[in-house]
């Protein structure tokens, strides 16, 4: 595929040549308008590494949605640079269409067992944000639940064939009920293909929303022709802008899919944005939503509802972080998840000081995977585990120190 698209033909351009990141937020769109496609129209693709382009929208989850607008705006592409981009998308399609089928059948058996359970990201965000499966790409399929449901939740897996991903003694596992936010499934099919979510986000990052609540507030859409339940509009907006923020927004599929949502293409009932920063706000994460918005806005070019807009306002750190991020994601900055560089920015996109706090005490104290890795204690003593993070904790910074 790369060959191929190693000729398209040359056309006038105003654009600095070589700017391939910058190109991929342009097709980065469901819809473009005029100017957009103007701008996308009159680049001068004769000057782009290609093989870079399509390595980035590989990395940034975009690569079907860019075939597709490269396919319908860009002119002068050979019949075979056309083929090899359908085939991206049709190919997605494919997958797409097998984790739809799934969806259903994993939803039909745990309405049987009379379980409740909800889908996000995955086809459900393909359908409702996209409207079209084949633009958006996901790996697995996300269920959230209340933590009281997983043992029977991954009972009903078991018996249509899916495993843990990985073995847990019992005691560990319901210790991780307390600490932890998820647990992958595998079946036949592959590994890692279906997940539950009892938390949003791992214990220590301190954004206590409650799955029983997003399950109560849970509306109906319709994927492949069945109808399932989903996320409220306005939850959708804050489980998504939070899902960037726990990888400090480092793919630009992250920021299409907030974009995606703000629009209000073919949804019966609009966002109802005082709400929506109304939760927001009590649960701390005013920035996390501001920032969100206004990469959205600079990175994407993605026009934002006005009250959006002021969520952006109300904040002066808002633009300085957005900044940061926006230019960690041009040049492709990856992050350690257990460094203390992120940590150190995850508390800078907490507003109030008491959160800053509850942070920092849930980030010494909760242990996770690698403390029960580094000493196995019997289930009355996993209290100790703390202990042991404290102490791995301590040899980091230490180590940090040294070099």
């Amino acid at each position: 595929m790369t060959e191929l698209l190693a000729s398209p033909s040359a056309s006038n351009s105003s654009f600095p040549p070589g700017d391939e990141f910058e190109f991929l937020c342009a097709l980065a769109a469901v819809e473009l308008d005029p100017e957009q496609i103007e701008r996308i129209a009159s680049w001068g693709i004769s000057k782009l590494d290609w093989s870079e382009v399509l390595r980035l929208a590989e990395q940034h989850g975009v690569l079907p949605l860019a075939a597709r607008n490269l396919m319908e705006y860009v002119h002068g592409l050979s019949p075979e640079v056309e083929r090899s981009l359908r085939s991206a998308y049709e190919a997605n399609l494919r997958r797409s269409l097998w984790f739809s089928a799934e969806l259903a059948r994993i939803l039909q058996h745990f309405e049987r067992k009379q379980l409740r359970v909800l889908p996000y990201k995955g086809p459900v965000l393909a359908q409702s944000a996209y409207g079209d499966l084949g633009l958006r790409r996901f790996s697995d399929l996300d269920f959230l639940i209340a933590p009281a449901d997983f043992e029977r939740a991954k009972q009903a897996l078991a018996e249509i064939g899916y495993r843990p991903s990985a073995d847990l003694a019992a005691p560990v596992e319901r210790f991780f009920l307390h600490t932890g936010y998820e647990r992958s499934f595998d079946s036949a099919a592959g590994k890692n293909l279906v997940e539950l979510q009892w938390a949003l986000l791992p214990h220590f990052f301190g954004v206590d929303v409650r799955v029983e609540d997003l399950l109560g507030r849970a509306g109906k859409t319709f994927v492949g022709g069945c109808e399932v339940p989903c996320l409220s509009r306005e939850d959708s907006v804050l489980v998504l802008c939070l899902h960037a923020a726990k990888h400090l927004w480092t793919r630009l599929i992250w920021l299409a899919d907030i974009a995606e949502t703000l629009r209000s293409r073919g949804q019966i009932h609009a966002i109802d944005y005082p709400l929506v920063f109304s939760r927001g706000r009590a649960l701390g994460i005013a920035r996390i939503l501001g920032v969100s918005f206004w990469l959205v806005k600079n990175v994407l070019h993605a026009d934002l509802p006005k009250p959006a807009e002021e969520m952006i306002a109300a904040d002066s750190r808002v633009p300085a972080l957005g900044r940061e991020f926006a230019e960690r994601l041009a040049r492709g900055a990856a992050y350690g998840f257990e460094s203390t560089e992120y940590f150190r920015l995850i508390l800078k996109l907490r507003e109030r000081r008491s959160d800053r706090w509850r942070y920092l005490w849930r980030l010494v104290w909760t242990p996770g995977v690698g403390e029960i890795a580094a000493v196995r204690l019997p289930e009355a003593l996993f209290p100790l585990y703390r202990i042991v993070r404290v102490a791995r904790l301590m040899r980091k910074l230490l180590a940090r120190a040294d070099s």
